[in-house]
């Protein structure tokens, strides 16, 4: 990776468009490669097999910034 690129982590905001509750796996799927709904599926899984993605999703949704309120 070339120094100049951004990582897509440093780009992750929730998302404003994408939107089902809180707009964190929308967010996901416009900052990496892996579409929005690949991450929901992932945060329903955890949720259904270990019960930690309801957890995960509302520390997501809590830490990461909304898109409107990040000026470019």
């Amino acid at each position: 990776m070339k120094m100049n690129e951004r990582n897509w982590l440093q780009n992750l905001t929730r998302s404003n468009t994408d939107k089902w509750i809180g707009g964190v796996c929308g967010g996901l799927g416009e900052s990496s490669p892996v579409p929005a709904w690949a991450w929901r599926l992932l945060f329903v899984t955890l949720v259904l097999c270990f019960g930690t993605g309801v957890l995960l999703y509302i520390l997501l949704w809590i830490f990461v910034p909304d898109k409107s309120t990040i000026q470019e």
